[in-house]
């Protein structure tokens, strides 16, 4: 006897920030949904990524500057602990990995919770865990996030290889760790666990540090990098992996790399396959599911988060959210535009951007011309005797791309993406009063560089 389909008005596959926002709201206007979650609800974010990821890397961040004192402010004597780190993500940030929470903000709001892995069978149709079958009056909605991608090298399968969630949830820093892929996520780990004692090499294929970043800030993270003790070896392909004992041995052409464990930090991707997107007309095999500017990626299929491939980070699953829940509710809404994406890696110094690198700017055939300024020749650089840089890429009377790299770039980085965003004209941008210009006198020396 065939089971019972049950009904909704939506359905939403995976609710990380963007796909939990869009259900929970959606609940709230009435309508009938069923949110689908194999894991966590809230995702990524809260349990491994934007919340104790942070605090790892406050900790370290800590750690440094008590290092920095000398020479500064007197003299002191700092001594690292990952006990009190370990404790805080466990019992502050993610309730020791439990959802009872999130899952309860969302029942409350009317919604319904399926526990299991959701895969769709057929147009507005999701079967969950092969037994449960639900329909959806308007449509489906996919945020099922992203995974850590695991390369298929020799000998790695099988192997008790970290990814970032192993590294967020351990109570003990290795005495050495191996870190393989040099991106956002490698280089803020590596960092830290450097910082509380452990012997710290980082691998990336290709031939620098957060390759799609401008090339001077990738070069001051490697120096920073180096000058902190970690090894970096870029453009360097690994051959094999063995696991022996308590030791990884990591095998390179020109060398191998021993430790007590591996972090895999080589990128992320979304299971489109496993999804079954191909039952609605769409490619099981693409990096992406490709969305128009209302999220719809399909009749009755919209999508938000990392599996439109738009940008891994929970900002960018809520703005979509926003996008899609309007559209679903047949309201007039905006549409999505992303020429001025901020992003920002959290290594000391952090390196923040917006918009264009001067690169892609260049490949896209505009007519670019930049500027640059070392804080070493600014006043936040004297004042935290730091390295960083601030560049400009503009292109007529427009800023389209903006990287600092510094003490606090992240935050600096707010009016950038305000001038790139709203198209601010550079002469206007040259007339601001700032209201810290110890802090800003950077941006304003390189503005005035873009006659």
């Amino acid at each position: 006897m065939a089971a019972e389909v049950e009904e909704f008005d939506v359905i939403v596959v995976g609710l990380g920030p963007g796909g939990e926002d869009v259900a929970g709201r959606l609940a709230e206007a009435g309508l009938a949904v069923a949110g689908v979650e194999a894991n966590l609800v809230g995702g990524e974010c809260p349990y491994w990524g934007c919340v104790p990821s942070k605090m790892m890397i406050r900790a370290a961040g800590l750690l440094a500057e008590g290092r920095r004192i000398p020479g500064m402010a007197g003299g002191a004597a700092v001594t690292s602990d990952w006990a009190p780190v370990a404790r805080r993500i466990r019992e502050e940030a993610t309730d020791n990995w439990n959802d009872k929470v999130a899952a309860a903000r969302f029942t409350d709001k009317g919604g319904t919770l399926v526990r299991g892995r959701g895969r769709i069978t057929g147009p507005k149709e999701v079967t969950v865990d092969g037994a449960r079958t639900l329909r959806a009056r308007r449509g489906v909605v996919i945020s099922i996030g992203s995974q850590a991608a695991v390369p298929p090298i020799a000998g790695l399968a099988g192997t008790p290889y970290w990814t970032n969630h192993d590294a967020i949830e351990t109570e003990q820093v290795p005495e050495s760790l191996v870190v393989l892929g040099g991106g956002a996520i490698g280089a803020e780990l590596a960092q830290v666990f450097a910082r509380f004692g452990a012997e710290v090499t980082v691998i990336e294929a290709a031939e620098r540090l957060l390759g799609p970043e401008e090339p001077e800030a990738c070069e001051l993270v490697a120096k920073v990098f180096a000058d902190e003790g970690m090894t970096v070896r870029t453009g360097t392909e690994v051959t094999r992996v063995d696991h022996h004992g308590a030791a990884f041995t990591v095998m390179t052409e020109d060398g191998s790399h021993r430790a007590e464990r591996l972090l895999i930090a080589t990128g992320r991707r979304s299971d489109l396959a496993a999804l079954g997107v191909g039952a609605i007309g769409l490619d099981e095999s693409a990096h992406a599911i490709k969305v128009d500017e209302h999220m719809r990626a399909g009749e009755g299929v919209w999508a938000v988060g990392d599996v439109t491939g738009k940008g891994a980070f929970t900002h960018m699953s809520m703005y979509q959210a926003e996008i899609a829940l309007t559209d679903i509710l047949g309201e007039r809404g905006p549409a999505a535009s992303y020429h001025a994406v901020p992003r920002v890696t959290f290594t000391d110094p952090e390196v923040a951007a917006v918009g264009m690198t001067e690169r892609e700017a260049r490949e896209k055939g505009l007519a670019a011309r930049t500027a640059f300024t070392r804080l070493s020749s600014s006043a936040r650089g004297w004042i935290h005797r730091a390295e960083g840089f601030v560049k400009l890429v503009a292109v007529g009377r427009l800023l389209v791309g903006a990287t600092t790299a510094g003490p606090y770039a992240g935050e600096m980085l707010s009016m950038l993406t305000l001038a790139v965003h709203s198209r601010v004209p550079i002469e206007q941008l040259k007339t601001m009063i700032y209201a810290y210009p110890t802090f800003h006198r950077a941006i304003e020396d390189t503005l005035r560089q873009l006659d």
